[in-house]
């Protein structure tokens, strides 16, 4: 494969994942009738805090020269982003949006946190797909100028995922 064809894949594929979502948050607003998905928050959340210590660990283990492991634990931290992005799709799909519940400087806070998650999410896909490409290219150069950029981005959204999830739990009205 070319690298040519490769980015316009990865931009094929980028760009269909963000209109996806797109459609499901901005467009679609939830409303499956009979399927109750209102645990997955809960299963995303910890999908993200599991991405986040595979990024550290994989980090770790490529300072120390494990190269093997280093490359196992991010295959598995895609896979665990993987899985967290079929089942956000998911719990959006049947249920919708989730409004944050609180008011005053917590919302600003949540709204801040919220903003920056989201757009530093949409390059997550493209880098880490370029990342893989380029590390089964065995060019280390360009793969290591990738995950620079990608692995402080990675850990950030998957951390504030979690996060924001806390932050929903948090404000929401008491249920009867």
């Amino acid at each position: 494969m070319s690298d040519r064809t490769f980015y316009v894949f990865t931009g094929v594929v980028s760009a269909a994942a963000l209109a996806l979502l797109a459609w499901l948050l901005l467009i679609r607003r939830g409303g499956a009738e009979g399927v109750d998905l209102r645990f997955m928050p809960a299963v995303n959340a910890s999908l993200n805090a599991l991405a986040a210590s595979l990024l550290v660990a994989g980090w770790v283990a490529i300072r120390k020269g494990a190269r093997r492991l280093h490359q196992y634990l991010m295959v598995s931290t895609f896979a665990a982003s993987s899985l967290f992005l079929v089942g956000y799709l998911a719990y959006h799909y049947v249920h919708g949006d989730t409004k944050y519940a609180g008011t005053g400087a917590m919302k600003a806070v949540y709204l801040l946190i919220l903003a920056t998650h989201v757009l530093l999410s949409m390059p997550v896909l493209p880098l880490a797909l370029t990342a893989f490409y380029f590390a089964w290219k065995q060019d280390f150069r360009r793969h290591r100028k990738v995950t620079r950029w990608l692995a402080p981005i990675w850990i950030y959204v998957s951390v504030t995922g979690v996060v924001v999830f806390f932050m929903l739990r948090g404000s929401l009205p008491a249920s009867p």
